[in-house]
């Protein structure tokens, strides 16, 4: 059985990652926003106090040069790319859908599905598939003030994998399950918030549980 952290929406808030370490993960998920507009200095401080290996992707929140930071980073950058864990296989997709905010790294429903589409033509089938997406799939831990915000494009995608983490709607935080499709929100890294998964022998066996640190 394999443990894995997840963590999204830190926005620079680095503080806590000691006390997360302490819960003894074997690896380390982040669905995005690890800076708040931050810089590549910012995500050195993030990975430096990570101690396990980490696969990540960035947020809206992230400058795209983020991206090159990751690459120099000891964390895998999982953006637009697929590769193998075991008896997982993880697949990312960074940034969001557009936002009112014209914040730094959003994607258009086009660039995202390319991105999709080439990783997913490449993932190799595991007994767990995993989507690692900071936006979460449209009507899916995505609503706010009513409205659902989240990526149709991402949606198309979900029935492919045994479980999405996304991020990005702070409101959202929680497990959703239904129509044989598990997504989990972990809530802000920033105010102690994250979620355990723990991966099982059979490709149903996935235990989520939402922890506050």
């Amino acid at each position: 059985m394999l443990k894995a952290l997840l963590l999204a929406d830190l926005h620079g808030e680095y503080g806590m990652i000691e006390s997360f370490m302490e819960l003894a993960p074997d690896v380390v998920f982040i669905a995005g926003d690890i800076t708040n507009m931050g810089t590549a200095q910012d995500v050195d401080t993030c990975f430096s106090r990570i101690d396990v290996p980490s696969f990540s992707v960035p947020g809206n929140c992230d400058p795209k040069e983020v991206l090159d930071a990751l690459e120099r980073s000891s964390s895998v950058n999982l953006h637009g790319s697929t590769m193998n864990l075991g008896k997982i296989s993880l697949v990312g997709i960074g940034g969001s859908n557009p936002t009112p905010f014209g914040t730094p790294f959003e994607l258009t429903d086009k660039q995202i599905d390319d991105l999709l589409k080439g990783s997913v033509s490449k993932m190799e089938r595991a007994t767990h598939n995993v989507l690692i997406s900071h936006a979460p799939p449209q009507g899916i831990l995505d609503e706010i003030a009513g409205n659902h915000v989240g990526s149709a494009t991402v949606k198309k995608y979900v029935e492919k994998f045994d479980l999405i983490c996304c991020a990005h709607v702070h409101e959202q935080r929680g497990i959703y399950e239904a129509d044989g499709i598990k997504a989990v929100n972990p809530g802000p890294a920033a105010m102690g918030n994250c979620a355990m998964i723990h991966f099982g022998e059979d490709a149903k066996d996935i235990e989520i549980k939402l922890l506050n640190v």
